[in-house]
């Protein structure tokens, strides 16, 4: 039964790379970075064998806690990315508990994560490999690390299955996960600011943590080497204990998962309330309106995107203190507005089958991209203006406020006009309403990069009249350019505005059952 496991986790695997040519190119080139990382790390570690022993046992114990570490902190935020076995789909089937714990593991060993950690883990044996007690010690300890980190993992994605049940629950921690990948930067810089200021007290967290479940597995080489066996043989039982108590804890959590599996609860509304509907036109453009602007407040599809947004002034910020210049932190408004502008860019795709109302009621596809471009420029211009001013005010450039509201309020108009276009004409794959608004679906990956690409250099494009001028302001400081850059930004952008509206609506009209069968044919996919 183990091996009928293995030899389905790896089918699914394989199924999963034939479905798409470009996502198969996209695993290998992602497989060539993830053996550079590797090998840099096995060199790394080989070279830590002519470090003295405190050295290498400090480096070996604080990467190796962090590493058990962020296995088991993903699941807690990487709810709603497909399992290859996920336990609830096969509590119909008549397996052991146990011989489905053994099976779980071996599969999660056996996964590309688990093969990289194994081989990180066993490459620390080359670390103490002039100390042959110790070399045999990180084998043993290597062994019983990356089954802490595999069994800790499935540990606590069965504790959290409850949790992982509720759509609002995957919803937050799928869009939480990306705050620190956008501001890796600073979050980077910032670490190796304080490692640098306090290296002296990395080897007393090093000694720490080997005391602890986190590191104990990794410090036992290391106290081989010294002679310190005694030591040694206390830390390995504590990971040994670690182990054994990650173990029951699966066990028993699993057991609960699968004989009580959890219940969606419905959501009552109280009678009256009919959110956005009640506060718009009671026109087809208000309803698509209203409807838009739910979807902007409830589908984290669509939330992700607003995520960026108080974001970026501190990304742009951070660099242009390092940079002694503010230039970059006082284009927060054009930069915002130039996204902002393009989030639904393939607004249709995420519509998905419900589109089908919009086709059997006859909505005219004029309403229809109006009421899209209204709900996008409430969610988009408040947030453009409040950075565009905020960013000159705290950096005390008030002369370039005209420019810079130039350049932003003509991204935004002209934006919400070419995006009344390509969301009529790109039909491209995405995330299903419930899904992790992260999730990849398959073949989506080159078709959304090159789409993408596509629009943001159209909109750069129908901006240049207002960015010639604005930049041309502020190079100059004319005062009259920037005022320009003003006005043509509002005038050209609103025209732009209007002009997507009327073209797009036009291809709506003619291609809503083409748009339809497109749509249904990615659900089917």
């Amino acid at each position: 039964m183990v091996a009928t496991l293995l030899r389905l986790r790896f089918r699914v695997l394989a199924n999963t790379l034939k479905r798409s040519t470009w996502q198969l190119v996209a695993v290998i080139i992602g497989a060539i970075y993830g053996l550079g990382v590797l090998a840099f790390v096995v060199f790394g570690l080989v070279a830590l064998a002519f470090a003295p022993v405190e050295l290498a046992s400090t480096i070996i114990v604080l990467a190796g806690s962090a590493l058990v570490l962020g296995w088991i902190a993903v699941p807690l935020v990487a709810v709603g990315v497909d399992q290859t076995l996920e336990p609830a789909k096969l509590a119909q089937y008549p397996i052991p508990r146990r011989t489905l714990l053994i099976g779980l593991a071996l599969a999660g060993v056996l996964g590309v994560p688990g093969i990289i950690t194994s081989i990180a883990a066993l490459a620390t044996t080359a670390t103490w490999f002039r100390s042959p007690l110790a070399a045999v010690a990180a084998v043993v300890c290597a062994v019983i690390a990356v089954l802490t980190c595999v069994v800790g993992s499935r540990m606590v994605t069965a504790l959290s299955v409850s949790l992982a049940s509720k759509r609002r629950f995957r919803e937050i921690s799928g869009i939480l996960v990306f705050i620190p990948l956008i501001l890796l930067g600073p979050i980077s810089f910032g670490i190796a600011r304080g490692v640098a200021k306090s290296t002296d007290a990395l080897p007393g967290l090093a000694r720490i943590l080997g005391w602890t479940p986190l590191g104990a597995a990794w410090s036992v080489p290391a106290d081989v080497a010294v002679g310190d066996f005694g030591v040694a043989a206390v830390k390995f039982l504590i990971a040994l204990a670690t182990l054994a108590a990650l173990a029951l804890i699966w066990s028993r959590s699993l057991a609960t998962a699968l004989e009580t599996p959890p219940v969606s609860s419905g959501k009552r509304v109280a009678r009256g309330k009919i959110g956005f509907f009640g506060l718009l036109p009671a026109t087809p453009a208000g309803a698509v309106a209203a409807r838009s602007l739910s979807y902007w407040v409830r589908d984290p599809r669509y939330a992700r995107q607003l995520i960026v947004v108080p974001l970026i002034p501190v990304l742009l910020y951070f660099y242009s203190n390092n940079m002694g210049s503010f230039v970059l932190f006082n284009a927060t408004g054009p930069i915002v507005a130039f996204l902002l502008s393009l989030a639904t860019y393939a607004d249709l795709s995420y519509d998905g089958t419900a589109f089908s109302t919009h086709v059997a009621d006859g909505v005219r596809g004029v309403d229809d991209r109006l009421g899209r471009a209204v709900a996008l420029a409430i969610v988009s211009v408040p947030f453009v203006v409040v950075l565009t001013v905020g960013s000159v005010a705290i950096t005390n450039s008030w002369p370039l406020l005209p420019a810079l509201a130039g350049m932003a309020l003509g991204a935004v108009f002209s934006g919400i006009g070419l995006t009344a276009v390509t969301s009529a004409r790109i039909i491209i794959p995405v995330p299903a309403s419930g899904d992790n608004p992260f999730k990849s679906a398959p073949g989506a990956g080159f078709t959304t990069a090159l789409s993408s690409f596509a629009t943001w250099g159209i909109l750069l494009l129908l901006t240049i009249p207002e960015a010639a001028l604005g930049v041309s302001s502020i190079v100059f400081g004319s005062a009259l350019l920037g005022w320009l850059a003003l006005l043509v930004g509002i005038c050209l952008g609103l025209a732009l505005a209007v002009i997507g509206i009327r073209v797009g609506g036009a291809i709506v009209d003619r291609s809503a059952p083409e748009i339809l069968s497109r749509l249904k044919a990615l659900r089917g996919a």
